[in-house]
């Protein structure tokens, strides 16, 4: 099976409608989206999927922000797709981000900075888990990968 990986629009990034923008690059890249909702996260949600930051002095305000307004979450898979989603989602203050980004183009604050991506496999797993229910996530039938990747 290809990787997986969790990444969410912000509710900044949806409120400004950029949900087909971020979407378009992450098709554009050629990998699948196997799952996706709007939703509004609870604080118990948010709680557990920040809960390595819980004592931190961002951490309310943290839980605040991500509850604050609809999020977009997905599930992409792919070659690599944790890696290179890190790419295209840029560094976490937009200002040091380079531009092409996500973050470096449509970013302006560390605390509003649009998009949310696992920074690794594991973590992909279990936020994934923590987002999605198993029968949320769906088989493509999108075939392209023999047009994107070698043998």
């Amino acid at each position: 099976m290809a990787e997986r990986t969790f990444i969410a629009i912000k509710p900044d990034g949806v409120q400004r409608k950029l949900i087909g923008e971020i979407v378009g690059r992450f098709e554009k890249k050629g990998f699948k989206l196997v799952g996706c909702k709007l939703l509004q996260p609870s604080r118990k949600l948010a709680e557990k999927h920040y809960a390595e930051h819980k004592g931190k002095p961002f951490y309310e305000g943290l839980l605040d922000f991500i509850t604050s307004g609809p999020v977009f979450a997905m599930v992409w898979e792919g070659k690599e797709v944790v890696s290179t989603a890190r790419s295209l989602i840029g560094l976490t203050d937009p200002l040091k981000s380079p531009m092409n980004t996500i973050r470096g183009d449509f970013g302006i604050s560390v605390g509003r900075n649009i998009i949310h991506g696992s920074d690794s496999v594991e973590s992909g797993k279990r936020e994934i888990n923590l987002w999605f229910a198993k029968n949320e996530i769906v088989k493509s039938g999108v075939t392209i990968e023999k047009w994107i990747y070698e043998n």
